[in-house]
């Protein structure tokens, strides 16, 4: 005796009653399809799942496997093409092809999305600008040489030789796409794609310009000003509208942005608006206490060194930083400078330093010893 089978539930497959009608079995296939279909959902169990329910649907839209089914039998028990696992028949399409073509979308009733524009926006562009720190913060004012696409002079962007012009593609009749037919199992699909002599423009160019190739933009080197804000730092972009490249067709041009690369400084780090630096102190220094001429980028500054200042002692320096940039492009106050003392302690000594620290070791009152070790450290 052989195996019994159970027949599928096609029913159940969709969720519908026995008795729905075609376009209650339609909606609720759409429903499971926008679910299921492997363009939205990946995953392998939801894509075995939408085998099943296309093989359902097929069946229930189909009077004579329906019957089949109201009889209590299988019509694919038989492993008929488009059953689970036959693979997906819509695999030549994309879910927007599917509900577009089988429920009432544009490409299925024949109305196209016409022909595109010829004229399209050019793409933005980027260049780098290197600057120093101190042209980061007093601002700059460059001229670059930009290579660019800028509209031909020759056909003024319509990408027809003088004298001539487009004429219409006798392929799609202006349309810009063509349509074709493909068979399924609900029957004929008409699909619509871009026309292959066209494009999609609707028309051709058949006498193109020579300067340009019948793009309507050529290459180009072109001289721009660019004003650099106080306050910037690297990589922050500066934008000028319509500068960038031209589109094809003439279009209008996209935007060039500026991009700050912050050349390192020999002498200050930076941290947002703070600047950062190390000065080295000999240890006599730090504890008779000096004053140092500290470069700024506003200036040299006197900086008190007071006694006893330990290594690693940070003095701040206010409003010695950089500007600060405000969104608006306008300079908001200014940073601080930190300077780092770093107490050095000699390596070697000679027989001279070497009793100058002895006797300031035993010694009450060394101030006079000290004076004279700083002395002959110098």
């Amino acid at each position: 005796m052989g195996n019994a089978r159970v027949a599928r539930d096609y029913y159940g497959i969709l969720g519908v009653a026995r008795d729905a009608g075609p376009d209650e079995i339609k909606r609720a296939y759409r429903r499971l399809a926008r679910e299921l279909h492997p363009d939205v959902n990946p995953d392998a169990a939801a894509q075995e799942r939408f085998a099943e329910v296309t093989a359902a649907y097929e069946v229930l839209t189909d009077p004579e496997k329906r019957r089949i089914v109201d009889l209590g039998g299988d019509p694919l028990a038989n492993g008929a093409a488009g059953g689970p696992g036959a693979g997906d028949p819509f695999s030549a399409f994309g879910l927007g092809d599917i509900m577009d073509a089988f429920f009432g979308g544009g490409t299925a009733s024949g109305r196209g999305r016409g022909p595109r524009s010829r004229v399209q926006p050019g793409a933005d562009a980027l260049i780098r600008m290197q600057l120093t720190l101190e042209e980061c913060a007093t601002g700059a004012t460059r001229d670059l040489a930009v290579d660019t696409a800028v509209v031909c002079a020759q056909c003024s962007g319509s990408g027809a030789a003088p004298g001539s012009g487009p004429t219409m593609c006798d392929i799609c009749g202006g349309r810009g796409e063509v349509q074709s037919v493909q068979r399924s199992f609900l029957g004929q699909v008409v699909t619509s794609r871009p026309c292959p002599n066209c494009r999609g423009f609707g028309e051709i160019i058949p006498d193109p310009c020579r300067q340009c190739g019948g793009d309507g933009r050529v290459r180009s080197r072109r001289t721009v000003g660019v004003r650099i804000p106080a306050g910037v730092s690297d990589g922050m972009r500066v934008r000028l509208a319509h500068q960038g490249e031209v589109g094809p067709g003439g279009g209008a041009a996209g935007d060039l942005y500026v991009e700050v690369e912050e050349v390192p400084h020999e002498l200050f780090t930076r941290d947002g608006a703070d600047l950062h630096c190390t000065v080295q102190l000999p240890m006599t220094a730090a504890a008779l206490g000096t004053t140092l001429d500290l470069p700024t980028l506003s200036g040299v500054e006197e900086l008190p060194i007071e006694p006893g200042t330990q290594n690693g002692t940070v003095r701040t320096l206010r409003g010695k930083g950089m500007p600060r940039l405000r969104s608006t492009g306008r300079v908001d106050g200014y940073g601080d400078l930190m300077v780092h003392v770093q107490v050095v302690v000699p390596t070697r000594l000679d027989k001279e330093q070497s009793d100058l620290l002895d006797l300031g070791a035993g010694s009450r009152n060394g101030h006079g010893l000290f004076s004279r070790l700083r002395d002959s450290f110098r």
